[in-house]
């Protein structure tokens, strides 16, 4: 499995790229209406889904780990599908939409991270990657009145967190392939 997890580290790496660039135009354009917000996040969640249902595929069947990033993957393309199919939903329904997918992909992101614990070091970056997608979520949900600009806002500052987070791991998954690749059976 770890192998094929360091095989596939810039299908992770792509996923960090989309979620910065994804951050960094929530900042840049506050301004955007709420059918573009609702359009360009449903185009980064389907990207997203795919790169993560890609990784889980690649990877051997007969692990256990594979399933959670696959239903992350599922989830997130599944959120991006909705985003696209009804761009005139609410700025309420689609703030409860947001939460929702970072709550699940929170809770499927930890379980991998226990199940990576096994195999590598430092898997503690996608669980707090996990960790922050909760917290996202919750915080949506609990204060909905806040407005879809601070939405944007909280979305755009997640997903620069998340995509420098998933990047960190991409990138260590990385080394630990050049590591195998190379014959060095050391584990940092």
């Amino acid at each position: 499995m770890l192998l094929d997890l360091c095989r596939n580290w810039w299908a992770l790496a792509l996923r960090g790229v989309c979620a910065i660039l994804f951050g960094i135009a929530a900042f840049v354009w506050p301004g955007i209406t709420l059918a573009a917000f609702i359009l360009v996040w449903g185009a980064f969640a389907i990207v997203d889904g795919i790169f993560a249902i890609i990784g889980a595929l690649r990877g051997p069947l007969r692990d256990q780990s594979w399933w959670a990033l696959l239903l992350a993957g599922v989830v997130s393309l599944a959120a991006g599908v909705m985003a696209f199919l009804w761009p005139g939903i609410t700025a309420l329904a689609f703030l409860y939409l947001i939460a929702f997918w970072a709550i699940v992909r929170g809770i499927f992101e930890i379980a991998a991270a226990i199940q990576l614990r096994k195999v590598i070091d430092n898997e503690w970056l996608l669980a707090l990657a996990g960790l922050a997608s909760i917290g996202l979520g919750v915080l949506l949900a609990a204060a909905p009145g806040a407005g879809i600009l601070a939405l944007l806002w909280m979305v755009g500052a997640f997903s620069i967190v998340l995509g420098v987070l998933t990047l960190m791991l991409a990138f260590r998954l990385r080394s630990v392939r050049d590591r195998l690749t190379h014959g060095t059976p050391q584990m940092a």
